[in-house]
């Protein structure tokens, strides 16, 4: 249909899409401005074979069709059925359903008030200033809980992290318990709205998938819930996780998937208005800029009302303190600041940010588009760094290549670009970036800065991929130098889960249907890699103790960071000086040595305390250096502070 068209289509923005329960009686509304009729079957329960009943639906304003009884329908079970073209469509829940039975096939009418836990009402997410406060720990629910060594009962389920005090065989703390002790302010965790790819009803079956197939945007996913059949069970066991998180002083951000659905024809956006959501090529099929088949039209005023709708019922029903969006440059810039402002008023805490970049060409105009380039269009929104992400670790997509932390010259420029988060600096010449020319974040509060996700392999698997030759302890050093450079950096840090203990995935990057034997998270390796899991605790500490880190504006950054003039290859030195940000620390000294040779450097004289050095941290009790020559050894960073 042109584009002309679907303009013409009337928004509605009322909140009693696609079911209002009151004194009133049950009241369903689906808007579907074109259909030729519209019908509601009623079940006694998500697999029994026929409706109880059959509502036929009145067209009212604004494309809204609309039915009614009298009783408080709790407990059953309804479809929308559309008959759109002459052509009676496939029965869905509609893309409003907040619950559902097995599989999402259909969507239920239930109390929300049984589906809160006990102090439901006082929960309250932790109160994070900035964006450059918090700390992101990137995880899945089946990869963090799987493996027979994390302790935890409910391996793969929303209250794996409601368990109190799992440990390993070692005694070393899994579980909630781990990320307390790592000290991670929040848990990023994959999507957990109701998704495609897993057969609810084979629940003795092992599966897996990251969750990037949307069926039903505003219900848990129930493979994660103990009892998927029961709709009052997932929500319920899905706030339970979100509480106990939060009795642990630990923010909850969702990854959000609105860019494509699982499925196109038959999807349930399809079969509520077909044709409106999408974009399409000038052929007709399904333009596919994410890389799955298909590609949502956030521009259009209904599909942007749903996604600003949506996020907002996730931070007002689930207490959700943020959302992170995958290929959020499919979406325009208007629909991203809409949502970011509507969370706002909900939660001032609220986190926002995603991927400023596509997987594929889009008919949507470059300068419309959420991307990174345009960060500074977008009002509390933050984008990721893929240029530090490169830079330190070698090209994403090329398993040997290698980066700063691994001996390859020529991304030093880069490195100081994520160190000043992407924000114009005059001692940083964008013209020699890898990535990006020029400075594209108005602030630090705008870049998440990471050196692996999800998404490709973990650093074990990428320095063994690209360092064959060097010894584990020698590929571990190389991670640590890399997450200093991370924490250390202006903007917000994210890291991924089991990075702190050496996880792997066997050398699978695109690991979103792999088994447990890859993605699960070996536990047992907290007390193997002790070292290393120290180091990172110690590191987050670092960050979350000297405010000189989390500086929140460019004038800042620009005022206390003072790069030093480096000869030798894969060594970046400067200092952030000034107490910066309230720091108790008028000057800190860094000094970072990607090479495999050590540096000969010089400090100014004067009394120095010795924070990390040679692959360690010492913050209790460091050593005093009294300035003149100090040699940094290979692979590691230098921090000196006074």
């Amino acid at each position: 249909m042109p584009e002309r068209e679907y303009a013409e289509w009337p928004l509605y923005e009322g909140e009693d899409l696609e079911l209002k329960v009151d004194e009133g009686g049950t009241h369903f509304a689906l808007w579907s401005p074109e259909a030729d009729a519209v019908a509601v079957n009623v079940y006694d329960s998500d697999t029994a074979p026929a409706p109880v009943c059959l509502l036929n639906m009145r067209q009212t304003e604004h494309g809204v069709w609309r039915a009614s009884v009298p009783e408080e329908l709790y407990g059953k079970f309804y479809t929308f059925a559309v008959t759109a073209d002459g052509k009676r469509l496939a029965e869905t829940p509609g893309i409003w359903a907040k619950a559902v039975g097995t599989n999402g096939k259909r969507a239920a009418v239930i109390d929300f008030a049984r589906t809160n836990p006990d102090g439901w009402a006082q929960d309250r997410g932790p109160k994070t200033e900035h964006f450059t406060d918090a700390v992101i720990y990137e995880m899945h629910h089946r990869d963090f809980s799987a493996h027979r060594s994390s302790g935890i009962r409910h391996k793969g389920k929303f209250l794996a992290l409601t368990e109190q005090g799992s440990v390993t065989p070692e005694g070393a703390r899994t579980g909630i318990s781990h990320l307390r002790e790592l000290g991670v302010t929040h848990v990023h965790i994959l999507p957990s709205f109701d998704f495609n790819s897993v057969d609810e009803a084979a629940r003795r079956k092992r599966q897996y998938n990251w969750g990037y197939d949307p069926a039903n945007y505003n219900v848990p996913e129930g493979s994660y819930s103990t009892n998927p059949a029961n709709p009052v069970t997932r929500i319920r066991e899905m706030k339970e996780m979100v509480k106990a998180l939060h009795d642990a002083g630990i923010g909850v951000i969702m990854d959000v998937v609105y860019n494509h659905t699982a499925e196109g024809d038959t999807s349930n956006f399809s079969l509520t208005a077909l044709g409106y959501y999408y974009r399409y090529s000038d052929d007709g099929s399904y333009s596919n800029a994410s890389g799955c088949g298909n590609e949502t039209a956030s521009e259009r005023p209904q599909m942007r009302s749903f996604i600003v709708s949506s996020v907002k019922y996730w931070a007002k029903e689930y207490h959700l303190d943020g959302f992170r969006f995958d290929l959020m440059a499919i979406h325009d810039i208007a629909t991203m600041n809409e949502a970011a402002a509507a969370l706002k008023e909900i939660n001032p805490y609220a986190i926002v940010y995603g991927e400023g970049w596509t997987a594929g060409e889009s008919p949507l105009p470059a300068e419309m588009r959420a991307s990174k380039e345009n960060v500074n269009r977008m009002n509390g929104v933050a984008v990721f760094s893929d240029d530090l992400r490169d830079a330190l670790k070698g090209h994403f997509c090329d398993d040997k290549d290698r980066g700063f932390v691994t001996g390859k010259p020529g991304n030093e420029e880069t490195i100081k670009i994520g160190i000043v988060a992407a924000t114009a600096h005059p001692q940083v010449d964008y013209s020699k970036g890898n990535k990006s020319r020029f400075a594209y974040a108005g602030a630090p509060v705008q870049i998440i800065n990471y050196v692996s996700c999800h998404d490709g392999l973990t650093l074990s698997d990428k320095f063994a991929a690209s360092m064959p030759e060097n010894t584990e302890a020698e590929r571990q050093r190389a991670a640590r130098l890399a997450q200093t450079i991370v924490f250390t950096s202006q903007g917000t840090p994210f890291l991924f889960a089991g990075e702190e203990i050496c996880r792997d995935k066997k050398g699978v990057g695109n690991s979103y249907k792999s088994p447990d034997s890859v993605n699960a998270i070996d536990w047992s390796l907290k007390t193997k890699n002790a070292a290393q899991f120290e180091y990172y605790k110690k590191l987050i500490r670092l960050r979350r103790e000297h405010p000189a880190f989390r500086m929140t504006t460019a004038g800042e950054v620009e005022k206390n960071i003072v790069f030093d003039k480096v000869k030798a290859d894969n060594v970046v030195s400067y200092s952030i000086k000034h107490h910066a940000n309230g720091d108790e620390w008028s000057e800190i000294k860094l000094i970072f040595n990607g090479s495999g040779a050590p540096y000969a450097a010089r400090i100014p004289k004067g009394s120095w305390l010795v924070i990390a050095e040679d692959g360690d941290i010492c913050i209790d009790s460091p050593r005093i250096f009294n300035g003149g020559k100090i040699s940094v050894a290979p692979v590691s960073a230098l921090i000196l502070a006074r």
